[in-house]
């Protein structure tokens, strides 16, 4: 297995577990702007309507998805400056 792989694996779970709490906080206050309450509805949430369980679905992806990759980028960029080699060499 590749070291710089193994060396990087730990700042990856620090990354991911911080762009987490990133994507919630940004996601709860996109739909507290955006949403007809205050909390997104479960895709189970027998008051929601289909539009207000796919809305949120839809908002919380795009925000999730676009943080999760941001994150990812700025912790092997974060890596390469630090080690000077990117973590999938």
């Amino acid at each position: 297995m590749n070291v710089n792989k193994v060396l990087y694996k730990p700042v990856g779970m620090l990354v991911g577990v911080l762009g987490g709490v990133l994507a919630t906080t940004a996601f709860n206050k996109v739909w507290g702007a955006v949403g007809p309450g205050d909390e997104a509805p479960d895709a189970t949430d027998s008051k929601a309507t289909w539009s207000q369980v796919l809305l949120a679905a839809t908002i919380q992806g795009a925000i999730f998805g676009a943080v999760k990759a941001a994150v990812d980028r700025a912790g092997a960029t974060g890596y390469r400056k630090v080690t000077g080699e990117w973590p999938d060499d």
